[in-house]
């Protein structure tokens, strides 16, 4: 594993050490402390840090395995996960092996909540959790950085500039993800890097080469390398997005002037905003493993793409804003119809679509005039592509997008 060290998770002998280095590490005690108590942390600080690092040490000062680890923290996830949603549900599990590893390619909404509500799920089912790839500009804070390495996250390097420099970072990126399938570790990653912030799910080629390039040097065949990745197509769908007003003021800025710059802690914000803020009902579709790939990664990765929309399961929300986008073009739309044609993640009544409604009206109007259009988006664009998906037609093609 020495290969991997620069980008691997902790192991099962670095987790004590690491438990003891965050309990004692006065950032990590003020963030827990405002994730927990809020007004305790801006009047008594230090006072709140006492008592955070003993609740941290009776907690979890004894594991010394990840997967204890894990499993001492599900309780605080399943809490987190049931305060910020109305439901979590999920389809495709029958689908999948309890003993076998698999490649989960996840559409990417969220930056944190994607692979903790994939990991829940499983958890939740009696699987194992996956690996995880996160990118490197999520490690710039050192304490999160501890978390996730702690949390069975490994790193995607980003932003290289020498070919070979990629080259190698792309061919240890994929010795590691292969010798996880290899050793029966699942692996969780997103299908493309930088969230899709316009709704439109699109898996780049390049990261389905990536996973190739340790298995050519060795002569297996493209299909059959990705055959023995047991890749599953993930959708996770959310009824309402906590950073949707984010979203769309940069889908807004970036149209008018080319780019944007973030602003220094916005990721650290969007990711508590994400994890905490109000989702609705979740749900999460797992796809059948493939087992018999193309040959090239091009179709492989439209065959993906082809799986997510077409059981991507629409919500109200979704629904409503595709109609609430034909009505302000001038058009009509008859969601009876699409709901012939399309998952859905629960059935929907008129109450449901006016609630729907009313919702994406108020939070369209806390985005300027000009964002409104992009926040309309990227609700009604999962709706076009899970009708191209279940009835041939033209798919929406992702923007490019940075995180």
């Amino acid at each position: 594993m020495q290969e991997f060290d620069a980008i691997r998770p902790y192991s099962d002998q670095e987790t004590a050490p690491t438990i003891r280095r965050l309990v004692n590490d006065r950032e990590f005690l003020d963030m827990v402390g405002r994730f927990k108590t809020p007004k305790l942390a801006k009047w008594a600080p230090g006072l709140l840090r006492v008592f955070v690092r003993r609740w941290l040490l009776r907690h979890f000062g004894h594991y010394h395995r990840i997967d204890d680890l894990q499993a001492g923290l599900s309780p605080y996830i399943a809490e987190l996960v049931d305060g910020s949603t109305s439901r979590v549900t999920q389809s495709g599990l029958e689908n999948l092996s309890k003993t076998a590893p698999h490649l989960f390619i996840c559409n990417h909404r969220d930056i944190v909540c994607d692979p903790m509500l994939v990991n829940h799920q499983l958890f939740q089912h009696g699987f194992s959790t996956t690996q995880i790839a996160i990118g490197d500009n999520l490690l710039q804070n050192r304490v999160f950085a501890e978390i996730m390495r702690l949390n069975k996250s490994f790193v995607v390097r980003r932003n290289m500039t020498s070919p070979r420099e990629m080259r190698d970072a792309y061919l240890t990126l994929s010795g590691f993800i292969n010798h996880c399938i290899d050793t029966s570790q699942s692996v969780w990653i997103a299908q493309r890097e930088g969230r899709a912030k316009d709704g439109i799910d699109g898996t780049d080629p390049a990261i389905i080469k990536m996973f190739y390039m340790s298995r050519k040097k060795s002569g297996l065949a493209f299909d059959e390398a990705m055959n023995r990745l047991h890749i599953v197509p993930v959708s996770v769908a959310y009824e309402y997005d906590p950073c949707d007003r984010d979203k769309a003021r940069e889908l807004e800025v970036r149209a008018r002037t080319g780019e944007y710059q973030k602003t220094e802690g916005e990721d650290s914000e969007q990711i508590i905003k994400g994890m905490t803020g109000y989702k609705g009902h979740v749900h999460v579709h797992f796809g059948a493993p493939i087992t018999d790939s193309p040959g090239n990664p091009k179709e492989l990765a439209a065959g993906i793409d082809h799986e997510m929309h077409a059981n991507y399961h629409l919500h109200a929300s979704n629904l409503a804003a595709f109609q609430m986008r034909a009505e302000r073009a001038g058009d009509s739309a008859s969601l009876e119809q699409v709901a012939q044609n399309v998952e859905l993640a629960e059935k929907w009544s008129e109450v449901d679509l006016e609630t729907a409604k009313s919702e994406l009206a108020r939070r369209m109007e806390q985005c300027s005039p000009e964002c409104q259009p992009y926040l309309l988006d990227m609700y009604a664009n999962p709706v076009v592509n899970a009708l191209a998906a279940n009835k041939d037609g033209e798919v929406l093609t992702p923007t490019p997008s940075e995180d």
